[in-house]
């Protein structure tokens, strides 16, 4: 099923159209939206992304549910009889790699952008939190017919042509599957210095990803970006549709039935569901996206938590 919201009276929070002639000025314009909404957020303090990769010691605060405790500082709670935890302090010079999932299911949606064109904002995002003060940022980039890497590098001019290259990645034929899982191997081998890796997909199909999840988060801080349009949750009630597989090519029409949309989001919610644990099993934050929402605001949200359970503060 495909189909894309074409109405001119786009929400000014939308996304902006990075397809064709528009991408130029799509690439303009988002940079300049990420910047007016997210500016102040971290003011070069890495603690607002990155919480605690670094080798530096910070102070000690008392333990809350769902802390690391292998960052417990035995020391402080023999002495006080209270569970403590010790911060620490991120490094100065920050390497970030992106694993960008671009594969067919994702050049689909139904509400205000597609899901790929949330696949280039986040990535935007990503690389403006994280950039200067020495930062790097790379990029692996997964389409299904092949992975592109971008090194880590740092400086202004290298963030916009790594968001450039993403947004100007061709779209995989029709029935070539997506290689996520690949990409994701790609980063974990060979071993990189400690940072931050944010993968960015809608995981569907099998969660042949959490594997190599999982042995990313044992040596670096993650971030799991989850892509979702409504219509991956939910079928319209519009009687007979057209059900596409892209990365199959295979299709099948079907009737809408009120039987059918409940076990449809009941499956869509279960997978959701095994996501989002796979997602905790890595030891990954999970920010989710979404086509109809304002995705800045969902990002800030997701920033501000973290920086408040980081600081001791409520969740």
């Amino acid at each position: 099923m495909a189909g894309k919201n074409q109405n001119d009276e786009r929400p000014s929070w939308a996304p902006p159209v990075l397809r064709g002639d528009r991408m130029a000025a799509g690439l303009r314009t988002l940079e300049l939206e990420v910047r007016r909404r997210l500016d102040g957020l971290l003011q070069g303090n890495h603690l607002g992304l990155v919480p605690g990769p670094g080798s530096e010691p910070g102070e000690a605060r008392p333990y809350q549910p769902g802390d690391d405790v292998r960052r417990m500082d035995w020391a402080v709670t023999a002495r006080t009889t209270t569970p403590h935890i010790r911060e620490t302090v991120a490094d100065r010079e920050l390497e970030t790699w992106v694993v960008a999932d671009l594969s067919a299911s994702l050049d689909f949606g139904t509400a205000l952008c597609e899901k790929r064109d949330l696949v280039v904002c986040a990535t935007a995002a990503v690389a403006h939190l994280t950039g200067g003060g020495g930062n790097r940022i790379g990029a692996l980039i997964s389409n299904g017919q092949g992975i592109t890497r971008i090194p880590a590098r740092g400086g202004l001019p290298h963030a916009r042509g790594l968001v450039r290259k993403l947004a100007e990645t061709p779209r995989a034929p029709e029935g070539v599957r997506g290689d996520f899982t690949g990409a994701l191997e790609k980063l974990r081998r060979p071993p990189r210095r400690r940072g931050l890796g944010v993968v960015i997909s809608d995981f569907l199909g099998p969660a042949d990803w959490e594997r190599p999840l999982r042995a990313l988060g044992g040596r670096h801080e993650l971030i799991a970006v989850e892509i979702v349009d409504p219509r991956d949750v939910d079928l319209p009630e519009v009687g007979t549709v057209v059900l596409a597989d892209p990365e199959s090519g295979r299709q099948r029409e079907v009737h809408a039935s009120a039987l059918l949309r409940k076990e449809f989001a009941a499956a869509a919610h279960e997978h959701r569901q095994r996501v989002a644990a796979g997602i905790r099993r890595a030891g990954a934050a999970h920010l989710v996206l979404r086509t109809d929402s304002d995705w800045i605001a969902d990002l800030v949200r997701f920033v501000v938590a973290r920086k408040r359970r980081w600081s001791g503060g409520a969740a």
